[in-house]
C-alpha cells in the first residue's frame, strides 16, 4: 500500500475519534508498526496530527473547548490527586476562589475546614460546596452552556467585591513560551481578574495540558504556581525555570 493510501486511512479515523492507537493503525492499514511510526512522523511534520505515546491524536482547534461531560471523563485519577493536594494548601479562615472546572471540583471533598469562604464561577461546584456546609458565593454573569461557567461583564463586575487569600484556576494549555491559555477570550479575562485579586495563585493542570496552547492568553508562567502530577510523558524542567511546579505522586 502506498503512503498516500495509508495517509487517507489514518486521517479518516480521526473523523470519529480524537485518539488512535498504533495497534488500530496497524490493523486498519495492514502495515507493520515501523511503517506506521514513519507515517506518523511524516504526518506530524505536516501538522496533520500529533504523536503521543502509543499512537496519535487529532490536532484540536485552538478555539474549541471540550464540554463539561467530556472533561469529566478525562484523566480522572490525576485530577483527584491534584485536587487533594491543592486542598491541603487551604487554611482555616481563608477566602478562596475555585474556578469552574472538573479539576477544581476534586478539591471539594478535601475541604474540611472551619470558617472557610469560597467564591466560584462554576455552577457545578455550588451543590457539593453547599452540601459540605461551606459558605459559598456564586459569581454572577452569563452562563456558559458547554461548561457551566459564569462569564462576561456581570461576572467581572461581581468579582470586584472580593479579595482572595488563594485562587485555584483551571486551564486548557500550559506552554513554556506562551504561558497559560484558554479557548474563550471572555473566560480568559475573568481568570486574569481573579489572578489580580488573589494573594497566592495556583493553576491546576493534569499532564495533558502541558506543551499546548489555546486561542486566548491568560497569564505568563511566572504569574502563578502550577500543581500537576508526575508523568513520564511530560518534562517539567523548562517550566520549573519560570515558576514553582508541584508534581504530585500518582
Amino acid at each position: 500500500m502506498l503512503f498516500s493510501q495509508r495517509q487517507e486511512i489514518i486521517l479518516s479515523l480521526f473523523d470519529h475519534q480524537k485518539v488512535v492507537t498504533l495497534e488500530e493503525l496497524v490493523q486498519e492499514t495492514g502495515s507493520s508498526e515501523s511503517t506506521i511510526r514513519r507515517d506518523l512522523d511524516r504526518l506530524e511534520k505536516a501538522k496533520k496530527l500529533k504523536r503521543i505515546h502509543g499512537g496519535a491524536s487529532r490536532i484540536e482547534d485552538k478555539a474549541e473547548e471540550p464540554s463539561l461531560a467530556e472533561k469529566t471523563l478525562r484523566n480522572v485519577e490525576e485530577k483527584q490527586n491534584i485536587g487533594q493536594y491543592a486542598a491541603s494548601l487551604v487554611q482555616e479562615h481563608e477566602c478562596i476562589y475555585l474556578d469552574a472546572g472538573t479539576t477544581t471540583m476534586q478539591m471539594i471533598p478535601h475541604l474540611n475546614l472551619e470558617n472557610l469562604i469560597v467564591v466560584t464561577n462554576g455552577i457545578q461546584l455550588v451543590e457539593p460546596l453547599v452540601e459540605k456546609g461551606i459558605p459559598t458565593y456564586l459569581v454572577g454573569g452569563l452562563i456558559k452552556p458547554k461548561t457551566g461557567a459564569m462569564i462576561g461583564s456581570g461576572a467581572i463586575k461581581s468579582l470586584e467585591n472580593y479579595r482572595f487569600d488563594k485562587c485555584f484556576i483551571g486551564i486548557n494549555g500550559i506552554h513554556e513560551d506562551w504561558g497559560y491559555t484558554t479557548p474563550d477570550p471572555e473566560e480568559s479575562i475573568l481568570k486574569q481578574k481573579v489572578l489580580e485579586l488573589s494573594q497566592e495563585k495556583y493553576v491546576l493542570a493534569d499532564p495533558s495540558k502541558f506543551g499546548k496552547s489555546s486561542f486566548s492568553k491568560v497569564a505568563l508562567l511566572e504569574e502563578a504556581f502550577i500543581i500537576t502530577v508526575k508523568s513520564k510523558n511530560v518534562q517539567l524542567a523548562s517550566f520549573e525555570k519560570k515558576t514553582l511546579v508541584k508534581a504530585v505522586e500518582k
